[in-house]
């Protein structure tokens, strides 16, 4: 059975292929890199959207429709506001330089977080290339921005609890689903890949429900050093593991002759 967006993927087990359908990436190190080469922070975040660039390139060529990049989580706005400020001028100018690009390549690009702290102009900005994009089949583009996976769970509950408290579901009829249709990545199936670059081995409270059977590839790679060689091993690990969903590998096995017999 093939898993639906609206699918939770501890009740519906997935076509299982040696590619991800849905890849996510932590995208850490660009601070570090900067460092390295003797830069400011901020040429390491410029250099990250190279990565990026090469990422989507690569996504497109192989037929992997779905990929989600955390960008600036709810926790960064903790760094130096010299730092947040003109990471929210390298947002904006690349929401309105690339958009045009992005429709052009047939890229549909969706904006996941609380965006209600973000200025004006870029809710404007998100809004208009999000519009311009929003019928483009290509690659679905995800990017999370001021995004939180206990935020998402818990505005996830709060419309669940408005349901409940006008009448249009009971607490006891309250399902993982209801949970599913209200997060703010609702429109995407569960992601297959999450790869972290950096060297750290943690998910920092992103996409907490989402992942709850994704497979998890850490690389000691900085984020502007993940080129194309870089995302191949991640996909060739990917496609060497066995993905059970709470089965026994015997099973998988059977299912897998089953289908290719």
């Amino acid at each position: 059975m093939t898993k639906q967006p609206h699918d939770s993927s501890t009740q519906v087990v997935p076509d299982i292929g040696l590619l991800p359908a849905h890849v996510v990436i932590i995208m850490d190190g660009n601070g570090r890199w900067a460092r390295r080469n003797d830069l400011p922070r901020i040429a390491g975040h410029r250099r990250g959207l190279e990565s990026v660039r090469s990422v989507v390139k690569k996504c497109i060529d192989k037929g992997i429709p779905y990929l989600t990049l955390f960008a600036f989580s709810s926790e960064n706005w903790r760094r130096p506001p010299a730092e947040v400020q003109l990471l929210m001028d390298l947002f904006a100018n690349t929401l309105e330089s690339k958009a045009r690009k992005l429709h052009e390549n047939g890229i549909c690009l969706r904006v996941v977080g609380d965006t209600t702290r973000f200025s004006s102009k870029i809710r404007m900005l998100i809004n208009r290339a999000e519009h311009l994009t929003h019928d483009n089949k290509k690659l679905n583009l995800t990017i999370a921005a001021n995004y939180g996976g206990r935020w998402d769970i818990s505005q996830a509950c709060q419309k669940v609890a408005s349901e409940v408290s006008s009448g249009e579901l009971t607490a006891d009829s309250v399902g993982e689903h209801d949970i599913q249709r209200h997060l703010s990545t609702r429109f995407l199936p569960e992601p297959d890949l999450l790869i972290r670059t950096g060297g750290e081995q943690r998910i920092s409270n992103f996409l907490l429900w989402q992942l709850a059977y994704t497979e998890l590839y850490f690389t000691e790679t900085l984020w502007p050093d993940f080129n194309d060689e870089a995302f191949e091993r991640a996909l060739d690990s990917f496609a060497k593991r066995q993905r059970r969903f709470g089965q026994t590998g015997d099973q998988v096995l059977g299912s897998k002759q089953i289908k290719n017999a």
